[in-house]
């Protein structure tokens, strides 16, 4: 989380992938050098890397409510960027800033991140074996409200939109979709910042243990993309607009961020070709996961891999946001992933 006061942007921050495309960009954003930028860490050994960037720091995570409610009080501005699903770490920024409201009488800004990875909000059961027609306009909050509170995700979005209702914040919800792409940068650099996703490298990981790609089902459920450097710059095209007051805000304040979709079996594909290529299969053609691949604890969420999720971020466009990076361009950076992993032995990737 990066908490901000008079200006001053506090980012709910967890070295993350998206966090730190965001804190990045800050970084050089013409308010830097009026603001206060403090971030929350769960690590004081990246203390001294945080100070030589000129960012403040809090020890601790979302579990210390006290801390986070206390960060929230002080700032004008709130970035969280780590778990869309914590509804208490939600509750302790919310009280932070109806404090802040309550003490100084501006309204404070929460610019919060939903659903990562893709609009999981928009999920549904498909089992990867259909794809649904519906596609989710962030610029019509009347379909978007017609999406039932049991919604992966939405409860939390729900509060954020109500306070905004309630006026003591204003605020504006992100909505990345799969998110790909190594991040780059002195925050990576510097070991600050995660250069990695996580619903591709997972793909990846189960098709490499098993020596084969893989799909859910058909592999024909259908989600958007956006890379890792679009997303970031569209927090701050939407932090632009809300300075110049342009950005809407409450129930027309949620941003989709995609540049495209893709079918899950086309990812599918190039993963097995690329386990071919690299010798770590005989088969250039995926297959479906069987059960024995579900039972594994470290595959506990691989079929939420085989739902859908459509969207269209008219919202964000609609104030300038021009993402450069296409579905073509995310099939093409799978290879690199796949090589990765082969090259690194990576851990396995867990999905919250």
């Amino acid at each position: 989380m990066l908490c901000a006061q008079c200006n001053n942007p506090y980012l709910t921050f967890n070295s993350g992938y998206i966090g730190g495309a965001v804190l990045l960009r800050l970084l050089d954003h013409p308010t830097f050098a009026s603001s206060e930028i403090t971030a929350l860490l769960r690590k004081a050994e990246k203390v001294p890397a945080f100070e030589s960037i000129g960012v403040k720091t809090v020890l601790g995570s979302n579990s210390d409510l006290d801390l986070l409610e206390k960060q929230a009080s002080q700032s004008d501005i709130v970035f969280a960027c780590a778990n869309a699903d914590d509804v208490p770490a939600c509750e302790a920024i919310l009280k932070g800033l109806k404090k802040r409201h309550q003490a100084t009488g501006t309204v404070p800004i929460l610019i919060h991140t939903s659903t990562n990875p893709t609009p999981g909000v928009l999920t549904d059961k498909a089992g990867g074996n259909y794809a649904y027609d519906t596609i989710y306009d962030d610029l019509n909050p009347d379909q978007l409200e017609t999406l039932p509170d049991t919604q992966l995700h939405r409860n939390v979005d729900l509060m954020v939109i109500a306070a905004d209702k309630e006026g003591y914040a204003r605020t504006y919800i992100v909505l990345p979709s799969t998110i790909y792409g190594f991040a780059t940068g002195k925050l990576v650099d510097l070991g600050i910042q995660n250069p990695r996703s996580i619903q591709i490298p997972k793909l990846v990981q189960v098709s490499l243990s098993r020596g084969r790609g893989g799909m859910v089902g058909k592999g024909v459920n259908k989600w958007p993309n956006v890379h890792i450097d679009d997303i970031g710059d569209l927090y701050i095209v939407v932090y632009d607009a809300i300075l110049e007051g342009k950005a809407g805000h409450g129930r027309e304040g949620l941003y989709f961020g995609e540049n495209g979709e893709h079918v899950l079996k086309d990812i599918s594909i190039k993963i097995a070709e690329a386990l071919n290529d690299l010798g770590e299969s005989s088969s250039r053609e995926p297959t479906s996961f069987d059960q024995s691949d579900y039972d594994k604890p470290e595959n506990k969420f691989l079929i939420y891999l085989g739902t859908n999720s459509r969207c269209k971020s008219n919202r964000a466009r609609s104030l300038g946001w021009k993402p450069k990076y296409t579905t073509e361009d995310m099939l093409q950076s799978i290879k690199g992933e796949v090589q990765y992993q082969v090259n690194h032995k990576v851990t396995p990737i867990t999905m919250q």
